[in-house]
């Protein structure tokens, strides 16, 4: 079971979502996406929320606000960190979260933790209950939405390739074009042609 959440105060509205506990936490570590922003209470335990950045957008564009929802609610779904006033937040893209095999179920790591950010959060109840009304239940196949998804980046990118290497034929059609014009012209300069006063005239006889 997976819970989504809906940021409407914001646009286009954000999505969060998060495993129902620490076993479905490693389905959604193992099939994340690349463009997957990862948060969690920083030195205690906490849900694993996530925050899928739309096309083209980095972590570092993301709005503060769409920051600060998915931060209360790791707080929010926080054994011990609920019960604080304030705790520390860490999040990171997806693809900077390191498994090992020794690790606990649910426990990561980070590959670069100059790459990881930090926040201090203090606790929102009306940012939590705003999201907690949108609150939806799924069990989508996580396995199956990214393999679909690798397979549209896979043909993309092919596509992409595709038009690149029509432009550079195009690009050297046109380069060629022009260099047999250039040529033609040369050709016909007023000083590079003969008439027949300069010339030898096929019908004079000697």
């Amino acid at each position: 079971m997976v819970f989504y959440f809906t940021n409407n105060a914001v646009t286009p509205p954000a999505t969060y979502f998060m495993g129902k506990d620490k076993y479905e936490n490693e389905d959604l570590i193992k099939w994340g996406w690349p463009e997957d922003v990862w948060f969690h209470v920083d030195k205690l335990s906490s849900a694993h929320v996530y925050l899928r950045l739309n096309p083209g957008q980095t972590i570092k564009d993301v709005p503060q606000q769409v920051i600060n929802d998915a931060c209360q609610l790791v707080k929010a779904n926080s054994i011990q960190g609920h019960k604080l006033s304030e705790v520390d937040v860490v999040y990171t893209m997806w693809a900077n979260l390191k498994k090992t095999p020794g690790m606990e179920v649910g426990q990561v790591s980070f590959f670069n933790d100059n790459e990881v950010y930090k926040v201090k959060v203090e606790k929102q109840n009306p940012v939590v209950n705003r999201l907690e009304k949108t609150k939806k239940e799924e069990q989508p196949n996580l396995r199956e939405q990214r393999e679909r998804r690798d397979a549209e980046e896979r043909a993309e990118k092919k596509q992409q390739l595709r038009e690149q290497k029509e432009r550079e034929k195009a690009d050297e059609r046109k380069k060629k074009e022009e260099a047999e014009l250039r040529s033609y012209s040369s050709l016909m300069k007023s000083e590079n042609m003969k008439d027949n006063q300069s010339g030898y005239d096929s019908d004079e006889f000697w």
